[in-house]
């Protein structure tokens, strides 16, 4: 017997689908799910009378909280210059209780929190610079529930969660196996290049075998791979001259301009397939008049790519243009030569930790067991670092909303931004082990 299936009117099967599509988005939320034991891990964790206490306590702490994320960020720590804010965040984790905390040589702030010595040493990072020049207005203003500042979020907000999960362990009297270390880096942001958490891990002094950076705003966000760049600053330099009496004579700005176009034309046919890269001309300097032929004309460059071969291969795209773009222009019957020099500026490195990688899952079966809608991600971060030497690392959200990161206009609402702490916390703990 051959059955008939029901004909479905379209109106009818358009309600079937979007009520299907709605629940797999509701029942999928937190579809990133890790193994069962780290779920497990972090029940049995959250049922420990010092992480209850703890919870508590920084729910106590909320208001505080606030008034070291409106005083730490009217500490202007404009790129290598992060001294002041140092100097203060040292003596905030000093007074939270350490057992000893110091400013290395590139200036970074390191606090040790001692484990009982069966463990490992686990790092909790924010870093202290912002993208802001020196002179930067960075006083907080408040409308209603919204704190407006430059550098408010990115990444003061982390330093004050650092602060909050010491003083909470510390109230919560908190025992791990591991040491810990609770950092503000310096250098993350722009030419920086991550030069403090590069100098951390130049020489490995401190044998690190975790890393937990707090930096971008998404609650749920377990950043497992590191995004890499390239970055250059090209200079064409030339005599110089009068723009009428030394007409014809090279101009570097021409030269420059050949460049430009060269490496465009290269770059965006090579970035149209294959996995993601991108290239991108930020800035263009040099010049001195408008009746002047300059004599010298610079632009800096920024190339990143998901992977190490796509990142090298954009990157020798951009070498090749650039002397193409010199001898072509050379050629071209000007009088006299520019000259070509590559500065590089910056070079973050690539990788990736499997999902699998216990740190990993650990942070994804906290962050779901704080309810968030988990994803792993890739970013340019102080992670990058250890994840391309083979330590295991993760950049975790600040949590509440913001937006306008960069920006002078840059703001931030503690909106349940408790939980990202919360889940920090847990996370740190998990991964240093609480001692019985």
């Amino acid at each position: 017997m051959k059955l008939k299936m029901p004909v479905l009117r379209k109106p009818v099967f358009i309600m079937l689908l979007l009520s299907l599509l709605t629940h797999s988005a509701l029942t999928g939320q937190n579809s990133l799910q890790a193994e069962k034991a780290y779920n497990k891990a972090v029940e049995k964790l959250n049922k420990k009378s010092q992480i209850k206490k703890a919870m508590e306590v920084i729910d106590q702490l909320e208001p505080e909280t606030e008034e070291t994320l409106i005083t730490l960020t009217e500490i202007p720590a404009p790129p290598f210059k992060e001294q002041k804010r140092a100097e203060k965040f040292r003596s905030l984790l000093e007074e939270a209780g350490v057992d000893k905390a110091w400013i290395d040589e590139e200036g970074n702030v390191i606090a040790l929190r001692k484990g009982s010595g069966e463990g490992k040493v686990v790092a909790l990072d924010a870093h202290m610079d912002t993208v802001f020049p020196e002179g930067t207005d960075v006083t907080v203003r408040r409308k209603g529930d919204t704190l407006y500042a430059p550098g408010i979020g990115d990444d003061t907000r982390g330093l004050a969660m650092v602060l909050t999960i010491l003083k909470a362990m510390n109230a919560a009297k908190i025992k791990t196996r591991a040491d810990i270390l609770f950092i503000g880096t310096v250098g993350e942001e722009g030419l920086g290049d991550l030069r403090g958490v590069r100098h951390i891990f130049k020489e490995n002094k401190l044998k690190i075998d975790s890393w937990i950076s707090i930096d971008g705003g998404s609650l749920g966000r377990v950043n497992n791979a590191a995004l890499g760049s390239k970055r250059y600053k090209a200079v064409f330099k030339g005599k110089g001259g009068h723009s009428w009496g030394a007409f014809g004579l090279a101009n570097p700005h021409h030269a420059l301009g050949m460049a430009i176009a060269e490496f465009r034309e290269q770059a965006a046919e090579y970035t149209s397939k294959g996995e993601k890269t991108s290239f991108n001309i930020g800035r263009i300097g040099g010049g001195t008049s408008v009746n002047a032929i300059p004599f010298e004309s610079w632009m800096e460059v920024d190339m990143r790519s998901v992977s190490v071969e796509h990142l090298q291969q954009i990157d020798n795209i951009f070498k090749a243009s650039m002397q193409k773009a010199l001898t072509e222009y050379n050629n071209s019957g000007v009088k006299d030569k520019v000259s070509l020099e590559l500065i590089p500026i910056g070079d973050r490195p690539s990788g990736e930790h499997p999902a699998d990688v216990p740190l990993v899952q650990r942070a994804i079966a906290v962050s779901n067991f704080i309810g968030a809608n988990t994803q792993l991600t890739r970013g340019s971060t102080n992670a990058n670092i250890p994840i391309s030497q083979g330590v295991p690392a993760v950049t975790i959200g600040r949590g509440g909303k913001g937006g306008g990161a960069h920006s002078l206009g840059e703001w931030w609402i503690n909106e349940n931004g408790a939980a990202a702490i919360k889940l920090a916390l847990l996370l740190t703990v998990l991964e240093a082990g609480l001692t019985p």
